[in-house]
C-alpha cells in the first residue's frame, strides 16, 4: 500500500471504531432509566459523542491530506477524547445500575479526565492555521495562556472527591459510594485544596482570553492563505454563536446545539486548511451575519408575542392551561403575520431580490420614464442597488471613439468588482459593485443580476442606436442639402451661363447670316463648342449621381470597364461575378461599384501587385464584394487613409461592413458585405 492508502485506511478505521463505540454506548443508554442517569449525574452519549464525531471526521480527512500538520492531530485527539468521555458516561450509568466492573475507571474518565476537554480549544487556537506557535514575545504569551487554561483541568485529575463535591455545591452521591473516586488524588492539606482549585478555575477564562488575543493578533498580520484560513475560523465562531443563541431561545436544546456547533467548527477548519477557496468565505460571512440578524429579529418578536400572550392569559387561567392557550392564540393569530414579518425583515436587509419579476418590471418602468441615456443608466444603477441592498453601484457604457457614459448610485467604500455588460457577444460596458456584496442565494441572485445587466445592455444599446439614428438622419439631411446646393451651383454657375451664351450667339448669328455669313458661321461654331462643353458637364453631373455604365452594361460590366481603365503595366485584373447581379437595388449597385473602384485604384497606385481579382457574389440576402491582390500588403499600424475609410463608410451606410486584411503579410483582401433585402 502507498502512504496515502495507508493513511486513508487508518482514517476510515478511526471513524469506524468511533462509530461502533457510539452505537454500543447508545445501546447501553437505552437500558438505563432516566432517573438513574440523573442520580449518577451523567448524560446520554450522543450529547458529547456527536461533537466528538464532528471533530474526528474532519481530522480523519486531514490525516490523508495533511498527516504532519499539528492541527490534524489536535482534531483527532479532541474528537477521540469527546467520544471516550461520552462512552465512559454511558458505562458509568450502566455499570452502577447493573453492578458491572469498571465503574470507578469510567467515573474517573468522565468526571476528572473530562475536564481536560477544555484544553483542546486554546491549543487549537494557538496552533491554527500554520501549526506553529507565534514567534518572539508572543510565543511566551502563548505558553502562558496555554498554562493558565491547563492548570485547572490538570488539577481536577488529582483533586480529592470531597473537594470537587464541595466546590460544586453537591452532597456526596450515594450511588457512587462504593466506587474508588480518588485513584490519583494528592494528599494536600484540607485548607489548601479548596482555595487552590477555586483560584485555578478563575485563571481558566484568562487563559482562553489570551488564546483569543493571539488569534486576533495573528489575523491582523496574516496575508494570503493564512488570512483566508483565519476568516474560515471567524465564520465558524460566528456560526457557533448563532447556533447557541438559537438554543437559548428554545429551552432544552442547549445540549443538542453542541453537536452542530462543534461539527461546523471542525468542518470549517478542514476546509480552510485543505481547500480554502472551495467557497467564497467573505460572501459566506456576510450571508451568515445577515441571515443571523434576520433570524434573531424574528425569533425575538416570536418570544415577545408568546410571552405577552402568556402573561395576559396567566391572570385568568392556571399556568399550564395558559401556556397551551397562548400557543394556540399565537399560532392562529400571529402565525399568518409571521411570514409577512419574515419577508419584511428580509426585504429590509437583502432588498427585493426575492421577487425577480418585480425587479425587472420596475426597471422596465423606470427605463420608459427616462429622458436620456444617462438617466437610463442611472435607473439601472438605482434598481441594482435597491434589489440587492448594495450601497454603491456604477454602470459604465463604452462608446465608439473612446467615449464613456457613466452613471453612479451611492458612495464608494472599499474594493469593488466589475461585471461585464455584453450585447450579442460584444462587451459594451460594465457594472461595478462592492466586492463584498452579499448574494444570499448565489445561483439565483446571479441569474437575477444577469437579467438586470442584460436590461442595462439593451437600454445602453437602444440609447446608442437612437443617438446614431438621429445622427444618421442629420447627416442624411445635411448630405441631401449639400448635394442640392452643389447641383444648384453647377447648374447655375456652369451649365446655365453656357446655355445662355449659346442662345445669344445663335441669335447674333441669325442677325448676321444675311449680311456677314462668315461671322455668323464663326459664332455658330463657338455655340457648337459651348454646347459640347455643356453636354460634358451634364455627363459629369449624371456620372456623379449614378455611373451611366451601371445602366448600360450592368454592375459586372461597369466594374470590368473600370478595371480596364485602371489597369497598370504588369498588372492583370480579373472580374468574376454571379449571373443574378442584374437585379440588385440601385443603392447596392452604386456602393459595390464605388468600393470595387476604390479598391482597384489602391491596388494600381500602392500595391505593386501583378494580379488582382474582383469577385461579386450574392449570399444570404447580401452582395459580397471581394478584391484581392498579391501586392506588398499594408504594414501593421499604418493609419487608414481617406480611401480605406470611405470603403467602410459606404458599406456602413447600407447596414453592412467592410474588412481589410493582409493574410500572412502578403497581399491585401478587401471584403465588403452589403445587405440588399431592406432596399429591394
Amino acid at each position: 500500500m502507498t502512504p496515502v492508502q495507508r493513511r486513508s485506511a487508518a482514517a476510515v478505521a478511526l471513524v469506524g471504531v468511533a462509530v461502533a463505540v457510539l452505537v454500543a454506548a447508545t445501546v447501553l443508554d437505552l437500558r438505563v432509566p432516566g432517573r438513574h442517569r440523573e442520580l449518577t449525574g451523567t448524560e446520554m452519549v450522543w450529547t458529547v459523542g456527536l461533537p466528538g464525531l464532528g471533530l474526528l471526521v474532519p481530522g480523519a480527512i486531514m490525516l490523508r491530506r495533511l498527516p504532519r500538520h499539528p492541527v490534524t492531530w489536535v482534531l483527532i485527539g479532541s474528537g477521540l477524547h469527546w467520544i471516550v468521555d461520552g462512552a465512559a458516561a454511558s458505562w458509568l450509568a450502566y455499570s452502577t445500575l447493573n453492578d458491572r466492573p469498571g465503574a470507578s475507571a469510567a467515573f474517573w474518565i468522565y468526571n476528572r479526565l473530562g475536564a481536560a476537554l477544555l484544553i483542546w480549544l486554546p491549543l487549537l487556537l494557538l496552533l491554527y492555521p500554520g501549526g506553529r506557535l507565534p514567534q518572539g514575545r508572543w510565543k511566551l504569551i502563548a505558553y502562558v495562556g496555554l498554562a493558565l487554561a491547563s492548570l485547572a483541568p490538570l488539577a481536577t485529575l488529582v483533586v480529592p472527591a470531597w473537594v470537587a463535591d464541595e466546590r460544586a455545591g453537591q452532597p456526596s452521591n450515594p450511588v457512587l459510594a462504593g466506587l474508588n473516586l480518588d485513584p490519583a488524588s494528592l494528599p494536600l492539606p484540607d485548607g489548601v485544596w479548596v482555595p487552590l482549585l477555586s483560584t485555578l478555575w478563575v485563571l481558566l477564562p484568562l487563559g482562553m482570553i489570551v488564546s483569543f488575543v493571539v488569534v486576533v493578533r495573528r489575523f491582523r498580520g496574516a496575508t494570503g492563505d493564512d488570512r483566508l484560513a483565519l476568516r474560515w475560523l471567524l465564520w465558524a465562531g460566528l456560526a457557533d454563536v448563532l447556533v447557541f443563541l438559537s438554543a437559548l431561545v428554545l429551552p432544552g436544546f442547549t445540549s443538542i446545539a453542541i453537536g452542530p456547533a462543534v461539527g461546523l467548527t471542525g468542518a470549517a477548519i478542514a476546509v480552510a486548511l485543505i481547500r480554502p477557496r472551495l467557497l467564497d468565505v467573505d460572501r459566506l460571512l456576510g450571508g451568515t451575519v445577515l441571515y443571523g440578524a434576520m433570524a434573531v429579529t424574528v425569533l425575538a418578536v416570536d418570544a415577545c408575542v408568546l410571552g405577552a400572550t402568556g402573561a395576559l392569559l396567566g391572570r385568568q387561567l392556571p399556568e399550564r392551561d395558559a401556556a397551551v392557550v397562548a400557543m394556540l392564540v399565537v399560532t392562529a393569530g400571529y402565525g399568518p403575520l409571521r411570514h409577512r414579518l419574515w419577508r419584511a425583515v428580509r426585504r429590509l436587509v437583502l432588498g427585493r431580490r426575492d421577487d425577480p419579476y418585480q425587479v425587472v418590471a420596475g426597471l422596465a418602468e423606470q427605463l420608459e420614464r427616462s429622458a436620456s441615456p444617462s438617466d437610463e443608466l442611472l435607473a439601472v444603477a438605482r434598481v441594482v442597488a435597491g434589489a440587492f441592498r448594495i450601497p454603491y453601484v456604477v454602470v459604465e457604457v463604452d462608446r465608439p471613439g473612446g467615449e464613456q457614459v457613466v452613471a453612479s448610485f451611492g458612495a464608494p467604500g472599499g474594493p469593488t468588482r466589475a461585471l461585464p455588460i455584453t450585447y450579442r457577444g460584444e462587451t459594451i460596458g460594465r457594472v461595478v459593485l462592492p466586492k463584498r456584496a452579499v448574494l444570499a442565494n448565489r445561483a439565483r441572485d446571479e441569474r437575477l443580476l444577469a437579467d438586470v445587466v442584460r436590461q442595462a445592455a439593451i437600454a445602453a444599446r437602444s440609447a446608442h442606436l437612437a443617438q446614431e439614428l438621429q445622427r444618421s438622419r442629420e447627416l442624411i439631411v445635411a448630405a441631401r442639402e449639400e448635394e442640392r446646393r452643389r447641383l444648384r451651383r453647377d447648374l447655375h454657375d456652369g451649365l446655365g451661363p453656357t446655355l445662355g451664351g449659346v442662345g445669344l450667339r445663335i441669335d447674333t448669328a441669325r442677325n448676321l447670316a444675311a449680311r456677314k455669313p462668315d461671322e455668323a458661321d464663326k459664332l455658330l461654331r463657338q455655340a457648337r463648342e459651348d454646347v459640347t462643353s455643356a453636354v460634358a458637364d451634364v455627363r459629369r453631373l449624371v456620372h456623379d449621381l449614378r455611373p451611366p455604365a451601371l445602366d448600360d452594361v450592368g454592375l459586372l460590366g461597369a466594374v470590368r470597364q473600370q478595371a480596364a481603365r485602371l489597369r497598370a503595366p504588369g498588372l492583370t485584373v480579373t472580374v468574376e461575378g454571379d449571373d443574378e447581379l442584374d437585379r440588385l437595388p440601385a443603392a447596392v449597385e452604386v456602393a459595390a461599384y464605388r468600393i470595387a473602384s476604390e479598391a482597384l485604384t489602391n491596388v494600381a497606385r500602392h500595391a505593386s501587385a501583378t494580379t488582382a481579382t474582383v469577385r461579386l457574389t450574392t449570399e444570404d440576402g447580401a452582395l459580397l464584394v471581394e478584391v484581392t491582390d498579391d501586392g506588398v500588403g499594408i504594414a501593421a499600424g499604418t493609419p487608414s487613409g481617406v480611401g480605406l475609410v470611405s470603403l467602410r463608410e459606404r458599406a456602413a451606410e447600407l447596414g453592412g461592413d467592410c474588412r481589410i486584411e493582409c493574410p500572412d503579410g502578403r497581399g491585401t483582401v478587401v471584403r465588403a458585405r452589403l445587405p440588399m433585402g431592406v432596399l429591394v
